[in-house]
């Protein structure tokens, strides 16, 4: 297990029911990178990941 699934797993375990747009996903990701300057780059990596999870030149 890596160290992240912890967070992960409470995200799911505290959150797990509700839903969200992008739009409000893209405001918290943009607030955490305000508030942690140094996870600017993993943050847009993953943003950029989810983005593109269903273009087919990525395949």
């Amino acid at each position: 297990m890596y160290f992240t699934d912890r967070g992960i797993e409470e995200l799911e375990s505290r959150r797990g029911e509700e839903e969200v747009t992008f739009g409000w996903l893209a405001e918290r990701l943009r607030e955490f990178v305000d508030l942690n300057p140094d996870f600017e780059v993993p943050v847009e990596r993953l943003a950029t990941w989810l983005a593109r999870l269903d273009d087919e030149d990525d395949e």
